[in-house]
């Protein structure tokens, strides 16, 4: 890629947010619109846990495909690909006229939008080599994350209440087509110097392993442990499967040498974690508001305010933070700001109390908002630049599969508690367990993100720099240190 002046590389980076806040907009957008689907569509629990997670689903599965493939053919071109697929997604998924149409439409939006964050987060790694402005451009690009929790609930809710669920959809349109446009016209094409092959048997075993895995546990409440035993079995073989096969190949989907590095690895569990905690968070407080506490979609919206600002807030700090500080701190900060939260829901019932609920909700947001920039930038740091949209799709897709992680299980979890009871009786005790279970992963980010970044993590990465030979990793593992 050629070197850019400084308002080109902004502009650039302008443009990769756009990819992100779609994206990021949807999800929460569509959280808030659960209750009317679920209405319109006449949708079980799990029929809802498939609208979010088909999509994370098919995301997590090819993000890494489409990382590879666009450093062997183009980030510029993959990257506007992808902009038509996710554009033309949403416009099927505002027409679908039942749920199983709404289901598959929005794995139409997911291939889309494989091509979309790892090709931009690329893009941003190589447009801003230098490591501190680097970390204040993924600040930004948190900060995204930020805006579309603050937006999604409002914007929803408005669109819910006044034109329906289907409207949500609607606002990919124009800006998924102004940043196909500016990206024509203003970002430079790039490519890898020695891109992977394709590795298509590596790519099915991924598939299989998360289809079966998600399907296994959002299933098992409805069908039973014994029916879903099959295809937690299959999602076990095709995990064994990569741990053979990979290591065994020239150029694996996944190189499995990385994960010896501990802050490789930290961020990767890190992102599992804190994302389930996203996922699950979402799903329970959408159908609290709306279907116990009986508040319509634009007042359920406001009240999730108190966590997505924090989450705004904090982003852009947590990335200046990693860029002077590195990533110990932020991750520190996140990890007991979302025990707490957790804790709060899971002892105390937070839900209950509007102060409590209120302090809940802010707590999430605060921690959530300083986790995002050094998960991003230890994972992609810790990796070449010539494969950048292979290390950005490896921190993606541990995102999207912790969402997806998340609400199949805390999904799970609630329809077991529920059963035949109404949500407004049975809600806020069968919700305990998945408190529980998002505290869990609150602790799992606070002890990772403390064993990650110390002395003895970084000198880890320095080894596997040192075994996989090129000077630019050792340059890259230098800059998450």
């Amino acid at each position: 890629m050629p070197e850019l002046s400084h308002r080109r590389r902004l502009l650039v980076l302008a443009i990769c947010c756009m990819s992100l806040l779609i994206v990021s907009l949807d999800n929460t957008v569509l959280n808030v619109a659960l209750p009317s689907m679920q209405h319109d569509l006449d949708a079980s629990t799990s029929g809802l846990q498939w609208t979010i997670d088909a999509y994370t689903l098919v995301l997590a599965s090819l993000l890494m495909l489409a990382g590879s493939t666009a450093d062997r053919i183009g980030r510029k071109r993959v990257f506007m690909a992808g902009l038509v697929v996710f554009t033309v997604g949403s416009v099927l998924c505002s027409l679908a006229p039942n749920l199983e149409a709404l289901v598959a439409f929005r794995m139409v939006q997911a291939v889309g939008g494989s091509m979309l964050n790892p090709v931009a987060m690329s893009i941003i790694t190589n447009t801003f080599t230098d490591p501190r402005e680097r970390a204040r451009a993924i600040g930004a690009w948190g900060a995204v994350v930020g805006i579309s929790m603050a937006a999604g609930p409002l914007v929803g809710g408005l669109l819910v209440d006044s034109v329906g669920w289907r409207s949500i959809f609607w606002i990919n349109l124009p800006v998924g087509l102004a940043a196909l446009l500016l990206t024509l016209r203003h970002v430079p094409e790039s490519r890898a110097p020695k891109a992977k092959r394709p590795d298509p048997l590596g790519q099915f075993l991924v598939i299989a392993l998360f289809g079966s895995l998600t399907y296994a546990i959002i299933e098992a409440p409805n069908a039973g442990f014994a029916s879903t035993l099959p295809y937690a079995a299959l999602a076990l073989a095709a995990l064994l499967g990569v741990l053979w096969y990979e290591p065994r190949r020239e150029e694996p989907l996944i190189d499995l040498r990385f994960f010896r590095s501990v802050p490789f690895s930290g961020a990767t569990v890190i992102a599992i974690s804190a994302f389930a905690a996203l996922g699950g968070f979402l799903f329970l407080s959408t159908l609290y508001l709306q279907n116990v506490r009986g508040l319509d979609a634009l007042h359920a919206g406001l009240w999730m305010l108190p966590m997505a600002v924090p989450t705004f807030l904090c982003a852009p700090l947590s990335g200046r933070l990693v860029g002077t500080r590195g990533p110990r701190v932020p991750l520190l900060i996140a990890g007991f700001a979302m025990t707490a939260s957790g804790v709060m829901f899971a002892a105390f019932d937070a839900e209950t109390s509007n102060v409590t609920l209120f302090l809940g909700y802010v707590l999430f947001g605060l921690g959530f908002g300083f986790v995002n920039a050094p998960i991003t930038n230890t994972a992609v740091s810790g990796m070449p630049r010539a494969q950048a949209g292979v290390a950005a799709a490896v921190a993606s897709t541990s995102r999207q599969l912790g969402q997806t992680l998340g609400v199949a299980v805390i999904g799970a979890v609630l329809a077991a508690g529920v059963g035949s009871s109404s949500y407004k009786d049975a809600f806020v005790e069968a919700a305990g367990p998945g408190w529980w279970i998002l505290t869990g992963c609150g602790l799992a980010v606070l002890v990772l993100g403390a064993l990650s970044s110390g002395a003895r993590a970084r000198r880890s990465a320095e080894r596997v720099a040192e075994r996989l030979s090129p000077a630019e990793v050792r340059e890259a593992v230098g800059v998450s240190a």
